[in-house]
């Protein structure tokens, strides 16, 4: 199925595009953005797989870029940063990566403030 997040083998997602949403997946609230927020990535440096949530809240923990739109995504096995931009969204999509970068932060400091851990 074209443009299922199952089906994309790791390449970066378009949070714009179309994107197979089930009548379950809307029920629970999951959106686009969640489906590439959550996504399995594979890290070049060390083929491990990682998503931009967890990215977010293992490796960047205590980066103070990480809830400021910081272009980055961080491999929470090696520690290697990649570009979100060719990486968590294609390439040249600036719009998807701020897309993502406001969406990624909005949930860590939803989470933040829900546990209290600033």
């Amino acid at each position: 199925m074209q443009n299922d997040p199952s089906s994309t083998n790791g390449r970066p997602l378009s949070p714009t595009e179309y994107m197979w949403i089930t009548p379950e997946e809307k029920a629970a609230g999951i959106d686009r953005k969640l489906k590439v927020a959550a996504h399995r990535y594979l890290c070049p440096t060390c083929g491990r797989e990682f998503s931009l949530f967890q990215s977010r809240a293992v490796a960047c923990k205590y980066c103070p870029k990480a809830s400021s739109r910081c272009p980055y995504v961080r491999c929470p096995y090696c520690d290697n940063e990649f570009p979100i931009d060719g990486f968590i969204v294609p390439e040249g999509q600036k719009q998807d990566q701020r897309i993502m970068q406001d969406y990624a932060d909005e949930q860590m400091n939803k989470w933040a403030e829900t546990y209290n851990r600033r």
